[in-house]
């Protein structure tokens, strides 16, 4: 009688492991998906903040602009984040503000974070990471 129930067991291990190692699978490229997209929203929100407070210390709106962008770029690959691409956006209205009047600066950073490599289902190919930050404007400096 024993022997029979060792018979019936065979290949059980097989049949677990079929059905276990795709969920388990399939649960660690979850959390993978979960660690990369927190990660790359705080370089994100990082790059956005180091954008607006690079614009907010230049004289002028043009200035601004280019600063703004070369230190999100920067940023972005000081904390070893590879986008797809990379889109940074600066409000810089307020320096046609005169001097005296409150102003601020704003930065958004768009990151198209690449997870085609994860090959989860329901997770896509990418996905957009976006953080916009706001930094004030010396009130009495002088602006361009």
């Amino acid at each position: 009688m024993i022997w029979m129930l060792r018979k019936d067991e065979r290949g059980s291990a097989a049949v677990e492991a079929a059905v276990g190692l795709p969920a388990f699978t399939l649960f660690v490229g979850l959390i993978i998906f979960g660690g990369r997209t927190a990660t790359t929203h705080s370089a994100v929100e990082s790059a956005a903040a180091d954008a607006a407070r690079s614009a907010s210390i230049a004289r002028t709106a043009n200035e601004a602009t280019t600063d703004a962008k070369a230190a999100a770029q920067a940023s972005l690959a000081n904390q070893d984040i590879h986008c797809l691409a990379v889109d940074v956006v600066v409000d810089a209205s307020d320096f046609g503000k005169a001097v005296g009047e409150p102003g601020s600066v704003s930065a958004t950073v768009e990151c198209l974070l690449d997870l085609a490599d994860l090959s989860v289902p329901g997770v896509p190919g990418s996905r957009l990471i976006k953080a916009t930050v706001s930094s004030p404007l010396d009130t009495w400096r002088e602006r361009g």
